[in-house]
């Protein structure tokens, strides 16, 4: 214990930028590792990028079929046997379940993993909260996730994101926009509290950083109105007046908002010009259709009516903007609700973490080598339900 205090001890006294720096040093001299690398995972989900700089800078490691990948992906320890007998460890660096990156360890040999693998695993989640309060200082982290470089417009998008994952008892989150580097308008917001999870979920209309502003005004209104306390759907008309307060109706935006009830699955529900919802229960997907409202915006004090909504323990459901459900093949051929419940049943056995990765893939080989003209989002929910007792 006295070991682990010593790391978690470094870790909050170092400098922002010297996160590596410091963790290297105490697991080199409290646990005898021979090596310490921290990787991130990138905007787009498809390499881990090193966080290291010269002399001791790497390549990015693939997200897929690399050893820091499988530790990535499954949120879980993973062991590589290394040369000489030596073994790397690789842990996940994840924040209250948003996956950040790999904390990899080189250790002398397999009795060292044995013995220090539970310690450094929680020496790993402390980094991950520490790599969060550090972003507020320093650009370092944030630098090293991209290995391209964002447009301003995908600048302020990541910028207004909650995360691309989190977990609790009740159930989990994914999310992954697309093309990461270059994304417009579409987004999503998340908070909880002891009793509600509210989930947002956008399409904004138009391109590069015009889309962005109207996604940020949108979002913030909402975040507003939120944070005084009111129902989802005054959150959703006093949203729609700071957005035509400022575009008039020549500009407006699309939203679907719930607000889960964490004790009973029950939800509030506004359908603003949805972006649109896809159910898995018990092997079978089905699209989800409620009462449609206009767009945020779009006319000038537009009264909104939330509607009942019930989720099971059990149930996956899948929202995509129509980035995703109207992208069309080399042929014309849309992308189509079809092939999105294939694309869900297929990835049934995920984690939620990483469904909308996979079912991005999956539509990136629907359109072909052709470059998107327009967002993919998608968003993932598995409902758990409350466990008993709590």
């Amino acid at each position: 214990m006295n070991r682990f205090v010593a790391a978690e001890s470094a870790l909050r006294t170092a400098a922002p930028d010297a996160l590596l720096d410091a963790i290297r040093a105490v697991l080199t001299e409290q646990y005898g590792a021979e090596d310490v690398e921290l990787f991130l995972a990138d905007y787009g989900l498809s390499v881990l990028q090193p966080v290291s700089v010269p002399p001791h800078a790497l390549e990015p490691v693939p997200v897929h079929n690399s050893p820091a990948g499988r530790a990535f992906g499954s949120q879980r320890p993973y062991c590589e046997d290394g040369r000489d007998g030596r073994a790397r460890l690789h842990l996940p660096v994840s924040v209250r379940g948003d996956r950040l990156g790999v904390l990899s360890v080189t250790l002398p040999g397999g009795e060292a993993v044995r013995r220090f693998e539970t310690e450094l695993a929680d020496i790993a989640d402390v980094l991950g909260r520490e790599v969060i309060v550090a972003e507020r200082d320093t650009d370092l982290y944030l630098r090293t996730r991209r290995k391209d470089r964002l447009t301003l417009a995908a600048e302020m998008q990541w910028q207004l994101l909650p995360g691309r994952s989190c977990s609790r008892p009740e159930y989990e989150l994914g999310a992954q926009l697309e093309p990461a580097y270059a994304i417009f308008g579409d987004n999503f917001d998340w908070s909880a509290t002891a009793d509600h999870l509210m989930l947002y979920v956008t399409n904004g209309m138009g391109e590069g950083i015009e889309a962005s502003l109207l996604t940020n005004l949108a979002i913030n209104a909402l975040r507003n109105a939120r944070r005084a306390g009111i129902s989802i759907a005054d959150q959703a008309a006093l949203a729609d007046q700071a957005v035509y307060a400022h575009y008039r109706g020549h500009c407006y935006l699309s939203v679907l908002m719930f607000d889960f009830d964490l004790a009973t699955g029950r939800a509030s529900v506004v359908d603003a010009g949805s972006p649109r919802l896809l159910r898995l229960r018990q092997g079978t997907v089905e699209h989800v259709t409620f009462d449609a409202q206009l767009p945020l915006g779009m006319f000038e004090e537009t009264d909104y009516v939330a509607q009942d909504f019930q989720v099971r323990p059990g149930d996956r459901l899948v929202f995509v903007s129509d980035g995703v459900h109207a992208v069309a093949s080399p042929k014309g051929e849309a992308y189509g609700d079809a092939a999105l419940a294939r694309a869900i049943h297929s990835t049934r056995l995920l984690p939620a973490a990483e469904v909308p990765r996979a079912i991005l893939r999956e539509l990136t080989g629907h359109r072909g080598e052709s470059v998107p003209d327009d967002d993919a989002l998608v968003v993932c929910l598995d409902w758990h339900g409350r466990p008993a007792g709590s």
